[in-house]
């Protein structure tokens, strides 16, 4: 085990170095918070790749192939999606908005009426994302160094922290890239042909399978269609995933790269339901936890050496999406929350940039350190993480998908449908459990009815508003496009 620990140490090494490469490159809040808005198409697809691929795509994926067998694959297959169907009919007005947050473009687009509400929702969403990520370490670093799960939790949670307040999105940028390529190798390349072969081959799979393993749709149709509710309809309106549209040199660079990271995630969905099926011809008699697929085979079956790059790449794929939520995180909560309670807008001009900086950085070094105690408090981290989803998908994607398709949508319906919406969810998984299906179900379309009845029954969005909003969508009315950014305009509702 001395050289895998060697493999580890080296990588974690690593990814301090870029933090502190990334802090040099830092210069102005927009290199801070979306890398300067100048990733080519290389770098954006790899990252956003990154940041979609956690633990829960990786170590969850897996076991969902152990017990399910390859329709295990729908839930990240489902994430794909989401990237696919966000990359082909968003991404491109999204990135020509030049905003920094979800809640910017909503206060854009109905005139200020639901930031501060939407922001909350989406704070929420993203520090649970951070605190599900975070508590993923205890499990890879008690498989590589067998430390209490506190322990695990603080180091891991330590270095995503120091390198993402160091250098902000540009640190992240290119310590995702390196974890994209490291979980390639690792997950791909390594793991997925190791398993096939350990297991004796696809022919010997299916015969010491039953044939439920092999049905595309094992999993249930209930279950496929919460999926794609919850995580297909979570990729379209998620901040961490915003944030790194904004990352994109143009709106080509968001389309087509993205499109390219959805593609690679089908692969992956499907990589890791083959790796977990494989590992239930191996293991026959089963394991503790279906999870436990993932570290029990790399611990078993690979040689001394690439099993460190295999567990490196778990890591990899924990930190990507880790250090993208905390971002995020920290964005909305300085953006979106702190700068309204102090009564600054949002897309005022800051005082100066390097104070732009500092205040986001000690937003993220915060917020990281409030993300590990929570994960050393919580244990369940499916109920953290469906709590998160269920109130971003019943909160937000209504609002936000109907400003982007719908002109009569107004501020006032996109406030009570976020209100509506969260307090509907929250209410129905009081009732019917966290894990139910029946609150993201009844909560979206709460949410849904309000939003189009009030909308009726309220005053178009002003006009002055609305055309601000299509020369934003457009590409221009922004300092950073090279005119003036409009005022902001009140909704009259």
């Amino acid at each position: 085990m001395a050289v895998d620990y060697i493999v580890i140490v080296l990588y974690l090494a690593g990814m301090l170095a870029m933090g502190w490469w990334g802090m040099r490159r830092a210069k102005s809040k927009s290199d801070f918070l979306v890398a300067g808005r100048r990733l080519g198409p290389a770098m954006y697809s790899g990252t956003m790749a990154a940041v979609v691929l956690g633990g829960a795509s990786t170590i969850g994926g897996v076991g969902l192939g152990y017990q399910y067998g390859l329709s295990g694959a729908w839930m990240v297959f489902t994430i794909g999606l989401g990237i696919l169907a966000l990359s082909l009919f968003f991404s491109a007005r999204i990135a020509r908005l030049k905003v920094y947050t979800v809640s910017e473009m909503l206060d854009l687009r109905y005139g200020g009426s639901a930031g501060m509400i939407s922001g909350i929702v989406m704070w929420a969403y993203t520090l649970m994302l951070v605190v599900t990520s975070t508590i993923a370490y205890a499990t890879i670093f008690d498989v590589l160094f067998d430390v209490p799960r506190w322990l695990a939790i603080v180091i891991g949670g330590s270095i995503v922290v120091a390198y993402s307040t160091l250098g902000g999105m540009w640190s992240i940028t290119i310590t995702d890239m390196v974890q994209f390529v490291v979980k390639t190798i690792g997950v791909l390349l390594i793991l997925l042909p190791v398993a096939v072969v350990k297991a004796g081959g696809f022919s010997e799979m299916k015969a010491a399978l039953p044939t439920s393993y092999f049905d595309p749709l094992g999993i249930g149709g209930e279950t496929i269609f919460t999926y794609v509710l919850i995580y297909t309809f979570g990729m379209l309106i998620g901040q961490d995933i915003w944030q790194r549209v904004f990352t994109a040199r143009n709106d080509k660079v968001a389309r087509w790269g993205g499109t390219v990271s959805g593609v690679y995630c089908l692969l992956y969905a499907i990589g890791g339901a083959v790796i977990g099926t494989a590992a239930k011809v191996i293991y026959p008699q089963g394991l503790g936890q279906a999870d436990e697929a993932f570290a029990q085979i790399v611990k078993d079956e690979l040689p001394v050496g690439v099993r460190g790059l295999v567990l490196a790449a778990a890591l990899a794929a924990v930190m990507s999406t880790s250090s993208g939520a905390l971002i995020a995180c920290a964005t909305v909560a300085n953006n979106d929350i702190w700068k309204r309670l102090r009564g600054i807008r949002p897309d005022a001009a800051p005082e100066g940039e390097h104070d732009e900086v500092k205040g986001n950085r000690i937003f993220i070094l915060v917020l990281g350190v409030v993300a590990i105690i929570t994960s050393i408090i919580l244990n369940n981290v499916v109920e953290a993480l469906t709590v998160a989803y269920n109130l971003l998908v019943a909160g937000l994607l209504v609002p936000i998908l109907g400003g982007l398709i719908w002109k009569r949508g107004t501020g006032t319906g996109a406030l009570a449908s976020v209100v509506v919406g969260g307090l509907s969810v929250i209410g129905l998984m009081m009732k019917f459990g966290i894990l139910a299906n029946e609150p993201v179900y009844y909560g979206l379309s709460a949410s849904l009815v309000v939003y189009v009845v009030v909308s009726l029954a309220t005053r178009p969005t002003d006009a002055a508003v609305l055309a601000h909003w299509r020369e934003r969508l457009a590409g221009r009315g922004t300092a950073e496009s090279g005119s003036e950014p409009a005022a902001p305009v009140a909704a009259a509702q």
